[in-house]
């Protein structure tokens, strides 16, 4: 799966699509528990010294942020269309790159983690220095970003293949 901004959609894979939405529908099937947590432990008595109460109500706080998150994910989603071979950087493909210096490729999928979660490639995100540097390159163009320790690495592009999953 791939998140990225309002001009572009989220594509996914049908088993990540399918594996995101199970966990939404767990997610709220699993409401009344949480609330049915809150509830018994509001019953025990002073909220202040009740340490099972502010776990529920975390518990609860995060459950319906991932809620909120899966939903607004698994609408935008764009299911089974995988991006075009055209030898570009994009979300949804996987990138073989060469680090200056370096005389091994890597390979990796240009995605968020949700969609590459079950899967042997190491995920980059779209949104890492990495990805946003890589993003619109060409197969055979080198593009260069900054690195934590302040210094700049410089990358080619040597493969840009659709994800399939």
């Amino acid at each position: 799966m791939v998140t990225v901004s309002d001009t572009q959609v989220t594509w996914l894979t049908q088993e990540a699509y399918d594996r995101l939405k199970h966990e939404l529908d767990e997610l709220i099937e699993n409401r009344p528990v949480i609330a049915a947590k809150i509830n018994d432990s509001r019953e025990e008595g002073d909220l202040k010294e009740n340490g099972g109460y502010h776990a529920a109500r975390e518990e609860q706080g995060q459950a319906e942020a991932r809620i909120r998150q899966l939903q607004e994910l698994l609408r935008a989603a764009k299911v089974g269309e995988a991006p075009p071979n055209d030898g570009t950087a994009e979300p949804g493909k996987i990138l073989t790159v060469r680090y200056e210096g370096d005389d091994e490729d890597e390979k990796f999928l240009l995605a968020t983690r949700e969609e590459g979660a079950e899967g042997e490639l190491d995920v980059y995100s779209p949104e890492s220095p990495l990805g946003k540097a890589l993003l619109g390159a060409k197969e055979g163009e080198t593009r260069e970003y900054d690195l934590p320790n302040g210094r700049t690495q410089k990358v080619k592009l040597i493969k840009a293949v659709p994800y399939t999953g």
